[in-house]
């Protein structure tokens, strides 16, 4: 599943904080830090305008190739900081990670089909969360989850816990009771 992962070209930054990061992002670039797997913590900048589109696709494996390093470096997304506006990202969190380890992260949750009670006058759609979270192996990571609403109806509910996941060795962290969806 991530053997097409997007590979993201990075360079290592010399000088850490705010005023140098500043500076990187008016080059064009994003700041970024790269940690795990008993390796020193490096900062790191990558092209704006690239990991963003990524981001935005919901892509959380990347191939990271750091500028002055021969081996490629599988890198899973942690977390992105905005600015304080909450509309532009500033700077992303990387960690290194192996295909075969097992990872805590969230995952988006994909309506499909069109619920039987929404046909009824006045009724309301309401999902309260739209991703959950999951542990499984890196390589088995999806990039959403389906969840069929079609035979939801009035006052009906779906949790967490009645989310099929697509492969058993996956694990579902989200508390089983939360609400995903509900139709009033």
């Amino acid at each position: 599943m991530h053997e097409n992962a997007p590979v993201l070209e990075a360079s290592a930054r010399a000088k850490i904080g705010s005023r140098y990061a500043k500076r990187v992002r008016e080059s064009g670039m994003l700041p970024a830090i790269l940690y795990g797997h008993g390796q020193d913590p490096v900062a790191i900048s990558v092209d704006t305008k690239k990991t963003l589109e990524h981001i935005h696709k919901g892509e959380k494996v990347y191939t990271l190739k750091l500028a002055g390093q021969s081996k490629e470096q599988t890198v899973l997304l942690k977390d992105v900081q905005f600015d304080y506006l909450g509309t532009r990202v500033i700077h992303a969190d990387f960690a290194r990670v192996d295909l075969t380890e097992r990872v805590r992260t969230r995952v988006h949750v994909r309506f499909i089909g069109e619920a039987i009670g929404l046909k009824t006058v006045g009724a309301v759609l309401i999902h309260p969360t739209t991703e959950i979270e999951i542990e499984c192996m890196v390589k088995d990571l999806p990039e959403h989850i389906d969840l069929d609403i079609s035979g939801l109806e009035v006052d009906g509910e779906i949790t967490a816990a009645d989310v099929k996941l697509p492969s058993s060795s996956m694990k579902l962290i989200t508390d089983g009771h939360a609400s995903i969806a509900h139709i009033v």
